[in-house]
């Protein structure tokens, strides 16, 4: 899919001071209907509107549904020096905020590449048990930000960045801004050193290095394996996605994944989860099919979940 100009019909939620949440219009009226809300929430350097599937997606969810697009701190260039402690913070917000708009409904969060480490950090990171419960979770393009650099980043700028940002923390500057000569602008957004450390810390032991592939079983049972059974989870990994290795087996990763869930405790639909054949990682250019591919899964996931049906899994 490629990106085309348009007006987008909606209602801008002001969920906190300074934050705003955009609800595409749903199938019927929000005063007719008490909606349950699918919140998305985007990755590093989004914003409102920048994930091209999710138009789609707002079209095509089912009517007792409307998706909402949050806006967080850490939005556009705001993440180099936020973090996804704060992004939870202001998630369990925008969450409050619809379940006193609409009592009794559910609310379902979706999260797209840093979106993901974002819904873990709710679900399980510190202070989880004081934030609001939610119905469910999908994360699409769950993937390393640690891997990813190591993949994309020469090794000598990987090993030099790390290096100064560890040094950095240690002297008790880790909110200062890593020189960009040394990070090699990879992000194009001023980041500082605790943030840095945080997405590639090379001891892989950054605060959202949640997705990597090379962790081990007991931190992916702290993680995964903590996932409450109240919110059944709806995994969708990417097959093209550009941030991986070609040779990574995402298929026997994502069912690892499912594994601890379920050991822990945890649901997850595997109906719906799994491999998106020939997905990108945004999907930005990808043929219709493949947006679609997309799309179906997670309709077919909030279905399920709205009539009851998840709850008989084991």
């Amino acid at each position: 899919m490629t990106f085309k100009p348009r007006a987008n019909p909606g209602v801008l939620h002001q969920y906190a001071e300074r934050l705003v949440a955009f609800e595409h219009t749903p199938t019927k009226s929000i005063e007719s209907q008490p909606q349950n809300t699918l919140i998305f929430i985007a990755g590093l350097s989004d914003g409102l509107l920048t994930v091209p599937y999710a138009r789609v997606l707002a079209e095509s969810i089912p009517p007792s549904f409307s998706l909402c697009e949050i806006l967080l701190s850490s939005s556009y260039s705001g993440w180099g020096t936020s973090s996804v402690t704060k992004d939870a913070t202001e998630i369990a917000q925008c969450v409050t905020y619809f379940k006193k708009l609409r009592p009794n409904r559910k609310v379902v969060l979706m999260g797209h590449s840093t979106g993901c480490q974002d819904i873990m950090e709710y679900l399980v990171g510190r202070g989880a048990e004081g934030r609001p419960q939610i119905d469910g979770a999908i994360i699409q393009a769950p993937v390393s930000d640690r891997e990813a650099m190591e993949f994309i980043m020469d090794p000598e700028i990987s090993r030099r960045s790390a290096e100064l940002a560890k040094k950095m923390v240690a002297e008790g500057k880790g909110e200062e801004i890593v020189p960009s000569n040394v990070t090699g602008e990879i992000f194009g957004t001023p980041c500082c050193a605790r943030r840095w450390l945080s997405l590639a810390s090379p001891d892989h032991d950054g605060d959202e290095d949640y997705y990597s592939s090379d962790l081990p079983l007991e931190r992916l049972r702290s993680t995964f394996g903590r996932i409450p059974k109240s919110s059944p989870l709806c995994i969708l990994y990417s097959g093209k996605d550009q941030s991986v290795p070609q040779e990574l087996n995402k298929q026997e990763l994502v069912r690892k994944w499912i594994g601890i869930v379920h050991d822990g405790g945890g649901l997850v639909d595997e109906d719906c989860s799994g491999i998106v054949e020939g997905a990108s990682h945004n999907l930005m250019g990808d043929p219709e099919e493949v947006v679609n591919r997309l799309v179906e899964r997670v309709v077919k996931y909030l279905r399920r979940l709205d009539n009851g049906d998840l709850r008989t899994l084991k």
